[in-house]
């Protein structure tokens, strides 16, 4: 096996040769991540044996303002700077216009492919076959069908005033499950939530799509 220059650099000027066989440890990364991936990135991280990746969550609530999202980010990004051989990000553009792609350029820091996490579970181009496929489509993943009531039904008033769904989702025709962890308990709250929205429900199979991608290469 041949010596990685890492490792070289952790013996120099020892005197000592290169123990050829013993791989250099993986450098540490992290992941700063919207908080609604938290399971996500550590399922993947388990499954894979990813111990060098390191994560750390930023609120998910901040999707409720998304122009905080960039300078969020950035701050997080100069703490862990120091400690961090590399650092990725999980964050789609989700809603900040381009922000968080101009953010990310100055620090020289990537991103993970895809507008918002819909996309990246799916895939770019299969999200956007689905949208042509039925375009009043109301999304649900893993995190939003586990938080169904306290992410969408309470914030919009629907747990107090149910004569709002129309209003709200009128123009949606189904809502659609991507699902990533396989678990049935979560399908049926999806299930429940369509019938809650009175649309019709679809589901597919995604697991974790770029996001595994992303990490599996960290």
């Amino acid at each position: 096996m041949p010596v990685t220059a890492t490792h070289a650099a952790d013996i120099r000027g020892t005197g000592l040769a290169p123990h050829v066989g013993v791989p250099a440890r993986p450098e540490k990364v992290l992941v700063i991540a919207c908080g609604a991936l938290a399971n996500e990135v550590l399922a993947i991280t388990r499954q894979h044996g990813l111990s060098h990746v390191a994560l750390q969550c930023l609120p998910a609530q901040l999707h409720n303002r998304p122009e905080k999202i960039p300078e969020a980010v950035r701050r997080a990004i100069h703490v862990a700077r120091a400690q961090y051989a590399r650092i990725l990000i999980g964050y789609g553009d989700c809603g900040t216009g381009g922000l968080l792609d101009k953010v990310l350029a100055e620090e020289g820091v990537e991103r993970i492919e895809g507008a918002h996490c819909y996309a990246f579970f799916t895939g770019i181009d299969g999200f956007e076959a689905e949208m042509d496929r039925e375009p009043g489509t109301f999304y649900l993943t893993d995190f939003l069908a586990r938080h169904f009531d306290t992410l969408v039904i309470r914030p919009l008033g629907l747990d107090t005033r149910p004569e709002l769904r129309d209003a709200y989702f009128g123009n949606y025709t189904r809502l659609m499950y991507l699902e990533q962890s396989g678990d049935a308990v979560l399908r049926e709250k999806a299930q429940a939530a369509a019938r809650r929205l009175g649309l019709s429900y679809a589901h597919r199979v995604t697991g974790y799509g770029l996001l595994e991608e992303m990490l599996r290469g960290a």
